[in-house]
């Protein structure tokens, strides 16, 4: 008995193609036009404008950051890659995380394989706060994320999400404090310094 294999169609998707229904085969297929952001969302595609100076600026800074530890900590080897901008596969969904951790891996990561830790930084409005406190948050530990960061530069806070067998735990870190991860052994990342570069713009 042999086997039909459909074959995916290689969309060609923009931002008037917001809106669109697409299963996930067909989003890992487009080709996309330059310039913006795409997600696949409950099977809807969600086109949107890069991020503000204001999002950009403390990301490219966390950033430097995490290289400047990779290259010159001695236990910077517990990072394998940081990337900004980049897809986050669940098995339903295609989210684009403002940043995204690999750790502990000892290799380079694979296309498509999930990160050790997610980061986004809260833009303005009700519905992005409950979309990145709730909405990614559930979706990114369930896909196997093991560390969730959201960065406030409203609440002034970074908050911590890890995996737990009841869900998630919880971790504020306030202005003027420095965190810690196991993920990345003698790594601090200084709340601060990323407020300050968002309080630039």
């Amino acid at each position: 008995m042999s086997v039909v294999t459909q074959e995916v169609p290689c969309l060609s998707l923009g931002p008037n193609s917001s809106g669109a229904c697409l299963t996930p085969a067909e989003f890992d297929a487009a080709e996309f036009e330059e310039g913006w952001r795409y997600e696949l969302i409950h099977g809807v595609l969600v086109v949107s404008p890069p991020p503000l100076r204001k999002e950009r600026d403390p990301n490219e800074e966390l950033g430097r950051w995490l290289r400047n530890y990779q290259e010159f900590h001695p236990q910077g080897g517990a990072l394998d890659a940081t990337f900004p901008e980049e897809t986050v596969v669940t098995p339903t969904d295609r989210r684009r995380a403002d940043r995204v951790i690999y750790a502990g891996l000892g290799r380079d990561p694979e296309e498509g394989e999930v990160p050790a830790v997610v980061i986004e930084f809260v833009s303005a409005g009700k519905r992005n706060l409950i979309r990145d406190y709730e909405e990614k948050r559930d979706e990114y530990l369930a896909a196997g994320v093991r560390e969730y960061w959201v960065i406030d530069r409203f609440d002034r806070c970074l908050t911590v999400y890890r995996p737990q067998a009841s869900g998630s735990s919880r971790q504020v870190v306030r202005e003027g404090e420095v965190y810690t991860t196991p993920l990345l052994p003698g790594f601090e990342l200084r709340l601060d310094g990323l407020l300050q570069r968002a309080d630039r713009w």
